[in-house]
């Protein structure tokens, strides 16, 4: 069943909405969508008192340990956190109040997958992939092929995300976090052929991000995979400065699914 769901990106130690494919930290091409005058855990607090189960919090760049922790203690147990996740602070994260935790460049030294530090993150944990998220945001290369980015979407991968990849990693993790970096907060419509594919190569969760900018689009992403990918929606939502979507009318939508 297609769920919409929330998420909070921190950077530099405020939320944020920014376009995607422009976030280095070394440079002035950032392009920043939205900046709150809320703290992260004011958006914690909203999804809390909405019942919207699996938002994720991630961390752009350094200075957002804290306020990463400030939305994890008001709703313990019930947000995913992202950006930096290693071997030596996955447990760390999960003891101060993650739902699960998401990795991606760690697994990727020098741009090239690491079995071994998945191995190393999933024993960290216990052995529990259920507190397991891997995160293979991509970039598209040519018509219909996509690399996993890393290093803020800056350095694309030798992994390229088709069926035999993730057939690979479903074992190791509960769920895909997968952010279409091209289209990252630029709000020019969702890649529909990734959805498509997505849907026919997974069978655990999956959440897709990127250029959602109508709440029709969870319509869209709800048929095109039927009914096995959930949407997140940032920069079009009205709580983060968008005019596109209102966060109420995706909280009603995703009631309705339910019914």
């Amino acid at each position: 069943m297609t769920r919409f769901r929330p998420c909070i990106d921190l950077h530099a130690g405020q939320v944020k909405q920014i376009v995607g494919g422009t976030l280095d930290s070394a440079s002035s091409a950032l392009q920043t969508n939205y900046v709150s005058q809320h703290p992260p855990s004011h958006f914690a607090e909203l999804y809390r008192s909405n019942s919207l189960e699996g938002a994720h919090a991630i961390m752009l760049g350094p200075g957002n340990t804290e306020p990463a922790k400030q939305a994890l203690q008001a709703w313990p147990g019930h947000l995913q956190v992202g950006g930096g996740i290693n071997d030596k602070n996955a447990k760390e994260w999960v003891d101060a109040g993650a739902s699960k935790v998401i990795i991606t460049s760690y697994l990727f030294p020098g741009g090239k997958f690491s079995q071994s530090r998945l191995d190393a993150v999933l024993g960290a944990l216990g052995g529990d992939k259920n507190r397991l998220v891997i995160d293979l945001s991509c970039r598209r290369r040519g018509e219909a092929s996509w690399f996993v980015a890393m290093d803020k979407w800056q350095t694309v991968t030798d992994m390229e995300v088709n069926q035999e990849s993730i057939k690979a990693l479903e074992p190791y993790c509960s769920e895909f976090l997968i952010h279409a970096a091209d289209n990252e907060g630029l709000q020019k419509g969702i890649d529909e052929k990734l959805v498509e594919r997505l849907a026919e190569w997974c069978s655990i969760p999956v959440t897709y991000a990127g250029g959602g900018r109508y709440l029709e689009d969870l319509d869209l992403v709800k048929r095109l995979s039927g009914g096995k990918v959930d949407l997140t929606i940032g920069s079009a939502l009205d709580c983060f400065g968008g005019n596109g979507v209102k966060f109420d009318d995706c909280v009603v939508w995703n009631r309705r699914q339910e019914e």
